[in-house]
């Protein structure tokens, strides 16, 4: 039994490049310092005493920028290249936290928050085309899949220290460390990644891949929009675990920052202990698009925890368990069907839309989330996450029966 589970790991970590794991490290040291989003929404109405609507429009901002960031992000990829943009993304975004941390007015932070995310996720669309060259098909939802692992240990640590600190020594710790951090990977990317095979590799695979996929845009694909459009659906209920549970927690169960940072821990390992080989068992047995399908139900029965309205302590403890089950089969295979959908010479456009789905659902999700919960009430805001699951699930069958 342990030499068959050992074996197991070891076949899900077989094969992939040394490039793809650099990649993966600097995503590690990158995400370790992610203290600042898990903690935005408490951060804004406890200590700058903005209202659910005020700190509503600043993540909503950031949702813009993140729409933009990726439409950019893609658009440079495919001109430039995945690497000088990583680079500079990183960089920049580093810098932009140290002038967040100063902002005080929700107009400031309106705009620096938008500045932000544009910056900040120009980069996903070159991260991800990287991940597409230095993968094979074959093993192209593992290798995204160790990208997730390093950005969840890298996550499973920030909040938690990140809620001790802003506990301790405050808030302003948080942006210091998140902008540090990113110029750390910053550093470690421009020592490590070699940019001089990115034009090699890039156009070998477009001589691999020019008879197989149509070189075509991805607004003309009218399949792949669809799928997007799930992807929004998804996406807004999903990031009420983001901007909504953490002030649902705290006003609900009265958990602290720590306790807060402390559940959001159990999504991170988890990813780390099980998405690795879980996605090695999935990949050969299902299609992308089902298993994207089946993380949506997953995603519908965590909000049902939350909409029976139980305020038993195990309940986002169950919650937190189910919504990382739907997560870790949901997430690396929307990326690999996004890639594989792709010509080379579209992969920024295809992978910048599909990070552009998530933007949008980042400004529908905080206003309409916390709008729902403080009209309504949080049960019926959950209930509404659910639904957006169940109609997310259904579409993404739709695509899968489809024949072109």
């Amino acid at each position: 039994m342990i030499a068959r589970t050992v074996q197991l790991y070891r076949n899900a970590f077989n094969g992939l490049s040394r490039d793809i794991w650099l990649l993966s490290l600097v995503t590690f040291i990158n995400r370790a310092g992610a203290m600042v989003i898990p903690f935005m929404t408490v951060y804004l109405t406890t200590q700058r005493s903005f209202s659910f609507r005020e700190a509503g429009f600043v993540m909503s901002s950031f949702g813009v920028g993140s729409i933009l960031g990726s439409l950019v992000g893609g658009r440079l990829t495919d001109r430039y290249g995945y690497y000088p943009v990583q680079f500079w993304t990183l960089l920049g975004s580093g810098f932009l936290f140290f002038v967040l941390m100063r902002l005080n007015t929700v107009a400031a932070l309106c705009i620096g928050t938008f500045s932000l995310s544009l910056v900040a996720d120009a980069f996903r669309p070159a991260n991800q085309t990287a991940i597409a060259f230095y993968s094979r098909p074959e093993n192209r939802a593992r290798a995204f899949g160790l990208m997730r692992l390093a950005m969840n240990l890298g996550f499973s640590a920030g909040p938690v220290f990140g809620g001790l600190l802003a506990s301790s020594l405050g808030y302003g710790w948080l942006f210091a460390l998140d902008g540090t951090t990113c110029i750390l990977a910053a550093v470690l990317f421009r020592l490590s990644l070699d940019p001089k095979g990115q034009r090699k590799l890039v156009e070998q695979q477009k001589e691999e891949q020019e008879a197989t996929l149509p070189d075509r845009p991805a607004y003309q694909d009218l399949t792949y929009m669809f799928f997007l459009l799930m992807m929004v659906l998804g996406a807004t209920a999903f990031i009420q675990f983001f901007n909504s549970l953490p002030v649902f927690l705290k006003q609900s169960y009265g958990f602290s920052e720590a306790q807060i940072g402390l559940l959001t821990t159990i999504n991170g390992l988890m990813i780390v202990a099980i998405e690795m080989p879980l996605v090695y068992g999935m990949e050969s047995r299902m299609t992308p698009l089902r298993a994207v399908a089946v993380g949506q139900v997953f995603f519908a029965i965590a909000f049902c925890v939350l909409a029976g309205g139980s305020y038993h302590l195990l309940a986002p403890a169950f919650f937190m368990i189910i919504l990382t089950m739907g997560e870790m089969m949901a997430m690396p295979f929307a990326s690999t069907y996004a890639a594989g959908r792709a010509h080379p010479n579209r992969r920024g456009q295809y992978l910048g839309l599909y990070s552009m789905s998530w933007g949008l659902a980042l400004i529908i999700g905080p206003t309409a989330g916390l709008w729902l919960a403080e009209t309504y009430g949080f049960i019926t805001m959950w209930w509404g996450a659910c639904l957006l699951n169940v109609v997310s699930m259904t579409g993404l069958l739709i695509i899968g029966r489809r024949k072109e």
